[in-house]
């Protein structure tokens, strides 16, 4: 199977856009019913070998244990609890609205409270409209959903290959339905003195010194699947520090920077696992090294810190 297959934003936005939403609703559910991790940890989805999962949840809260997943192979959502019980319906044919009573619906055939908070869309430009108004948002095309899985599992195990070579803190590779970014973390152990102001979600997720990494499809500010990766804080002169390939550059974006590797760029090189590699790699040394963190005592070859593995 060809890696990175050609998928221009253009070519699924109508599919992306329900999607997306549909994942939100899903992925509110999960941010209700499991616990509370550092970083937001416990709030994105996992890979599987069909889809994407929220992982059991539940028990805690006292509902039952539960899993929902949705198939991008045979296009179902699949809902799931620990008395082998499950209810499935298909992701084509609805809007979000019909889409949100179905998944409403699913949980509470099993014994799940379905109940959603603030259940309209979080940082979409519809987000004042209730999911249960959107009968806008209908397109689901199967092949375009499968091929997004497709290149989302593929750039997973390029992340997970990157994560191998760090042995400080690191976050899983997940997939956030809030930007639809799939993502991986680096931290410091430094704490970052977040204002109140800030908010709570930043205040979480930037508590300690980062570098971060991923890719996401592209939206209405950059209309093309992009690499990228940022720092936070940003150390100053970030922007001087080369990044590889030749084609990737620094782009502004919001409060700081991002390193950006175009997909297209990626996709047309000789080796564009290795490329991508590179690419994280040279992002890395930039913000890390500028930010004064011991790059060869946190350096992990090969995934081994074991001293007789790694040669030493």
């Amino acid at each position: 199977m060809e890696l990175f297959p050609d998928f221009p934003l253009d070519s699924w936005y109508e599919t992306k856009q329900t999607i997306h939403r549909f994942q939100q609703i899903v992925g509110k559910v999960r941010m209700h019913h499991s616990p509370r991790r550092n970083h937001w940890w416990n709030v994105p989805f996992h890979l599987t070998g069909s889809g994407i999962t929220t992982r059991p949840m539940g028990m805690v809260d006292g509902n039952p244990v539960f899993t929902v997943d949705l198939d991008f192979v045979r296009h179902r959502l699949v809902a799931s609890n620990l008395a082998g019980e499950s209810v499935s319906f298909p992701l084509q044919g609805h809007s979000v609205s019909s889409f949100y009573l179905r998944f409403r619906s699913a949980l509470d055939g099993l014994g799940v409270d379905s109940s959603i908070s603030r259940a309209s869309p979080f940082d979409l430009s519809d987000a004042d409209r209730p999911f249960v108004d959107d009968h806008e948002h209908t397109t689901y095309v199967p092949e375009q959903a499968n091929r997004y899985w497709r290149v989302l599992s593929q750039v997973n195990l390029v992340l997970e290959e990157f994560a191998a070579d760090f042995s400080g803190k690191t976050s899983p590779v997940h997939h956030f339905w809030h930007t639809f970014d799939i993502a991986l973390t680096r931290f410091s152990p430094r704490a970052v003195d977040q204002p109140r102001e800030a908010g709570e979600l930043v205040r979480e997720a930037y508590s300690r010194e980062v570098v971060s990494f991923g890719f996401w499809f592209g939206d209405d500010s950059v209309p093309e699947p992009c690499f990228y990766s940022y720092t936070v804080p940003e150390p100053d002169g970030l922007t001087e520090r080369p990044l590889a390939p030749a084609s990737a550059e620094w782009a502004g974006s919001g409060h700081g920077h991002l390193a950006l590797l175009r997909y297209a760029d990626a996709r047309r090189a000789p080796d564009p696992r290795a490329t991508v590699l590179e690419f994280f790699e040279s992002a890395y040394r930039a913000g890390a090294g500028l930010a004064g963190w011991d790059i060869d005592a946190l350096a992990c070859p090969g995934g081994a810190t074991d001293p007789y593995k790694a040669g030493h």
